[in-house]
């Protein structure tokens, strides 16, 4: 290859890159998709229910776009909403994530935290992610409180290691939820036990989809487990997916509706709305809301 022709090379390679980078950190990062999922758990003729699943907002100051596009999935009038954490990305998002969920909080809605609500994010190298045992480093204290004040004032149930019920479409629906595992803060012990019987629907939440704490969820009886967290790989590769997950959970299932393995359960893993604030790129995995209506078995 002549000095000319690998001149011509590289500069074509240049080229691509920059494009490929300009795309995925202003196009694709701001194509909001909502998906839709339908889901077989419900008894026999009944009518089905339609639940909002949101997840990694990691919202800055200043992202109207993002609030406004969240904000009018009001207008799908969901029978419940679902919060799988990483709400946040700086100390003064709160206004902005108040102004995303607002409209939806006169629905009935659970929710769970994730690291990026306790704590802010830090630059970090990319590459780590690839590593199994990487030390979790923790930012700036993020008004962690302040927002779940917020979401329980409004009447959604905290699921923080907790349990409950509440009535949705007209039906009796068991919850169950865990802290993050990703930074040790999840004790499913502590509310762990077989689903009740007069429950009409359970679904159990977790910020990281941690296979260890999915299984004794599943292992319980809850038919529908949702999580985050993964982003579904943020950057993927056409036709071969995430080539991480920064959890247990193996890249065939970092984003959509799977059966969970061993068990009746389903699980949906949502590839978030956001963004690490220091890697604001996506690329084949565009950020996403999903509408999942559950129908009979």
């Amino acid at each position: 290859m002549g000095k000319r022709t690998l001149f011509r090379f590289a500069a074509g390679t240049a080229v691509v890159g920059a494009a490929t980078l300009a795309y995925a950190s202003l196009i694709e990062r701001n194509m909001f998709t909502l998906r839709r999922y339908e889901v077989p758990v419900l008894p026999a003729d009944a009518e089905p229910l339609r639940i909002l699943h949101l997840s990694d907002l990691h919202m800055m100051p200043g992202q109207r776009r993002k609030q406004e596009w969240v904000a009018s999935l009001a207008g799908l009038d969901p029978d419940l909403v679902l919060v799988t954490g990483d709400n946040m990305a700086n100390p003064d998002a709160v206004p902005g994530v108040l102004c995303a969920l607002q409209p939806l909080l006169d629905h009935p809605g659970a929710f769970v935290f994730g690291s990026n609500d306790y704590t802010g994010p830090v630059w970090k190298n990319p590459f780590t992610y690839f590593l199994p045992d990487r030390e979790y480093t923790e930012g700036v204290t993020l008004p962690y409180d302040e927002l779940r004040d917020i979401f329980t004032g409004a009447g959604w149930a905290d699921l923080n290691n907790a349990r409950t019920t509440l009535k949705a479409g007209g039906r009796l629906v068991e919850l169950v939820g865990v802290d993050d595992p990703h930074i040790e803060r999840s004790d499913y012990s502590s509310v762990a036990g077989p689903v009740s019987p007069s429950a009409d629907l359970s679904i159990a939440l977790s910020h990281s989809p941690e296979p260890a704490v999915l299984d004794q969820m599943a292992a319980d009886g809850f038919s529908l487990l949702l999580a985050g967290h993964t982003h579904g790989g943020q950057v993927c590769v056409p036709g071969v997916g995430a080539l991480v997950t920064n959890c247990g959970l193996h890249r065939s299932m970092a984003r959509g509706l799977h059966r969970w393995p061993g068990s009746d359960a389903w699980l949906h893993v949502s590839a978030g709305l956001g963004t690490h604030p220091t890697a604001p790129v996506r690329f084949a995995c565009p950020p996403e809301a999903s509408i999942l209506t559950l129908i009979p078995r």
